[in-house]
C-alpha cells in the first residue's frame, strides 16, 4: 500500500526546521539562501524573502503556484523563486530544493577551481560530480534558466560566486547532497594544502558511479546512462589530470613561465665554496 504524502503541517515543520539547519551548519548566514517543497503539482512553500534563516517560524513561509504567484502568506517569497521552479519544472521527481553559501563551496568558486572531480568513492556513488555553472546576477531569469538547464543532470550544482543548489526527494534529501557538497570542498581544501589532490582511478570511479545511479537513483537522465562506459562522469574524472590544480577542464592554469638551473657541479659545494671566499674576503679586510 502506497503511504500517504506528507501533510502541509508536517511540510511546514520539515521546512522551518532545515532552514534553521542550514544557518547552524554555517552553510548560510543572515539573510541568505532560500529553501522550497512541493504541495502538490501545482503549489510550492517556500521561505520569504528578506528572512533571516536561523529564527525563521511559520509566520515567514508563503505558498507560491507553479508561475510564482502568490497563493497565501504574509509577506513575498524568496526572490530566487524563479530558479526554484525552473527546478521543478524540468526534475518532476524532485520534491525540495535548497539553495544556499556554503562558504568552502563558495571559495573553490571564486578561486576558480572546480569540484567536478571524482575524489570520494561515497561522493561519487551518491552525487557523481558537482559542476559550476557561469555567473549570472542573482535573482534573474536568466540565472533560474541556468539552474534549470543544468538541473536536467544533476541534483546539486555550485553557482558561480553564489552558492549551491540542490534538489531532493525531501528537505532531508535536498539537505544531505548540500552537507556533503560542503564536507567534500572541506577535504579537497585540505588535500590540497597537504601537497596534492589524489584522484579515484577511473575504472573505480566509473564502477561507483554506476552501482550509485542503480542503487540510490538520480536524475533521470543520469541513470539512463548507468551502463554507458563513463556513466555520467565528466571528462575530468576519466582523463587524469596529473595535477593538484585542477580547473574545470582538468587541467592546471598554465604559469607562462619555467625555472631551472644548470650546474656542472653540486650547488651544495658551490655555495659552500661562494660562503668561504666571502669569508676569507672579510677577514682580510678586518686584518688590514
Amino acid at each position: 500500500m502506497r503511504a500517504a504524502p506528507p501533510s502541509e503541517a508536517s511540510l511546514r515543520r520539515d521546512l522551518i526546521r532545515f532552514s534553521r539547519l542550514c544557518y547552524e551548519r554555517r552553510l548560510l548566514v543572515a539573510m541568505d539562501g532560500n529553501l522550497s517543497v512541493r504541495l502538490s503539482d501545482e503549489l510550492v512553500l517556500c521561505t520569504q524573502a528578506g528572512c533571516h534563516k536561523g529564527f525563521v517560524d511559520d509566520e515567514h513561509l508563503v505558498v507560491v503556484d507553479m508561475q510564482g504567484n502568490k497563493v497565501r502568506g504574509s509577506g513575498s517569497p524568496t526572490s530566487e523563486m524563479a530558479m526554484h521552479l525552473a527546478a521543478y519544472r524540468v526534475r518532476p521527481d524532485l520534491h525540495a530544493v535548497v539553495h544556499a553559501h556554503p562558504p568552502m563551496c563558495v571559495a573553490f568558486t571564486v578561486a576558480g577551481v572546480s569540484m567536478a572531480r571524482c575524489v570520494l568513492p561515497e561522493v561519487i556513488l551518491t552525487l557523481g560530480t558537482v559542476p559550476t555553472l557561469p555567473y549570472e546576477t542573482t535573482g534573474t531569469t536568466d540565472l533560474a534558466e541556468l539552474v534549470g538547464k543544468a538541473m536536467v543532470d544533476y541534483d546539486a550544482v555550485m553557482m558561480d560566486r553564489h552558492g549551491a543548489v540542490c534538489g531532493g526527494t525531501s528537505l532531508l534529501d535536498a539537505f544531505c547532497k548540500l552537507e556533503t557538497m560542503e564536507h567534500t570542498a572541506n577535504i579537497m581544501k585540505w588535500a590540497r594544502d597537504l601537497g596534492a589532490m589524489q584522484e579515484m582511478e577511473p575504472r573505480e570511479a566509473v564502477h561507483l558511479r554506476s552501482m550509485g545511479l542503480k542503487r540510490y537513483g538520480g536524475p533521470p537522465s543520469a541513470v539512463a546512462k548507468a551502463d554507458a562506459p563513463n556513466a555520467d562522469l565528466p571528462a575530468a574524472c576519466i582523463d587524469c589530470s596529473g595535477c593538484g590544480s585542477p580547473t574545470a577542464a582538468g587541467l592546471g592554469a598554465h604559469a607562462g613561465f619555467t625555472v631551472a638551473r644548470l650546474s656542472h657541479s653540486p650547488v651544495v659545494s658551490q655555495s659552500r665554496s661562494a660562503l668561504e671566499h666571502a669569508v676569507r674576503v672579510a677577514v682580510s679586510e678586518v686584518l688590514g
